[in-house]
């Protein structure tokens, strides 16, 4: 779970887990274009895929190579996880 929380500190993860929700199946050219229109966010090519990295380490993020191109997935799975820690019951606070 240190690697979930790890992965949501930065600011960038975040966004790039937003563009994720909103279509997923992205290429990195693709993400790096809507972070530069969407955030303002103009981190190099290199730096996006470190993050995607870290991302996919802490399992939030799924890759899946088709051919030359590498396309992103979001898992939501993990932050299901960090809420049942604090909510196992399922109830509303």
């Amino acid at each position: 779970m240190t690697d979930v929380f790890k992965a949501l500190a930065d600011e960038t993860r975040r966004a790039l887990l937003d563009e994720l929700a909103q279509r997923d199946g992205q290429t990195l050219f693709e993400l790096c274009s809507r972070l530069a229109m969407n955030h303002g966010l103009t981190s190099s090519r290199q730096a996006v895929s470190q993050h995607l990295d870290v991302l996919e380490a802490a399992g939030l993020v799924h890759t899946e190579r088709r051919g030359r191109y590498k396309f992103h997935t979001i898992d939501t799975a993990p932050l299901a996880q960090i809420a049942r820690r604090w909510n196992p019951e399922g109830t509303s606070p």
